[in-house]
């Protein structure tokens, strides 16, 4: 069955690239014909690493756009100066994430989490409405299983992406897509084989609640990044404006967006 999207010839910003899942996506949109991709990331050293690796495989094709996600100076800079580039987006993917509750870092993880992410999302809308002069596109966030469910040991992060799981739905509703021609995606992923699931015990807000955080992760079936990429391509090409999608334990990805319907519906009649 074709999919609802198409990739060859798109041009493709990623926030969170230089490396993990996010040089991960780059590759495969690459991979799949994209015509330009930028990636965006606080690491300049492996950002311009990882953009010079791609390049050899993909000439011309990558740019790399020193970006904190979590300062809105930078945000605008790095999304000007990716537009400059490549004159038109057409997929913003919002993969920048911190997991760190601790006390020294919960207000910048909450800024890249969710401020970040609300930032690029609201450019990527005034840059690509079909009603205002845009060539309409993509808008993926991505948010976790800790969206879904309760953790103790790290409520900050698990509401940062609760948010981005509410603020997806809620921008994506009638008529959104009708009216600026952009699709809404958000995929949740579970525990996944990256440097986000490292050192644990040292990000949670308290370390007496948090006791063995990092030791209960472990386990639980944590995904490797090649089926996580899998799960994002297979949301991408197929999903519908509005679809939530979970992707855990090397599963197939599943479009969750039902059962959240019938959840809201439980209140709105």
């Amino acid at each position: 069955m074709a999919g609802l999207a198409e990739i060859t010839g798109k041009t493709c910003l990623i926030t969170g690239g230089a490396s993990g899942l996010g040089a991960l996506y780059a590759e495969a949109f690459l991979r799949e014909g994209a015509k330009h991709v930028a990636i965006l990331d606080i690491a300049e050293d492996k950002g311009k690493e990882t953009a010079a690796q791609l390049n050899k495989t993909y000439p011309g094709k990558v740019v790399f756009v020193k970006c904190d996600v979590s300062d809105e100076d930078s945000i605008s800079k790095s999304f000007n100066q990716v537009v400059d580039t490549v004159k038109q987006l057409d997929v913003v993917i919002n993969n920048a994430g911190i997991l760190n509750d601790s006390h020294a870092l919960w207000r910048k993880s909450c800024d890249v989490n969710w401020q970040g992410l609300v930032s690029f999302s609201m450019k990527a809308v005034k840059h690509m409405r079909k009603d205002e002069g845009g060539a309409s596109g993509t808008i993926v966030n991505i948010a976790s299983v800790a969206a879904l469910i309760p953790v103790g040991s790290t409520p900050i992060y698990n509401g940062s992406k609760a948010a981005v799981l509410h603020f997806s739905k809620s921008l994506s509703q009638p008529p959104f897509q009708e009216t600026t021609g952009i699709r809404v995606l958000t995929i949740c992923f579970g525990p996944t084989d990256t440097a986000l699931m490292t050192e644990l015990n040292g990000r949670v807000y308290d370390q007496k609640v948090g006791e063995g955080f990092s030791t209960v992760i472990q386990e639980i079936i944590t995904m490797g990044a090649e089926s996580a990429v899998a799960a994002f391509m297979a949301m991408f090409k197929n999903g519908p404006n509005g679809s939530v999608w979970l992707s855990e334990k090397n599963l197939p990805v599943q479009d969750i967006t039902p059962k959240l319907e019938a959840y809201y519906k439980s209140f709105t009649g």
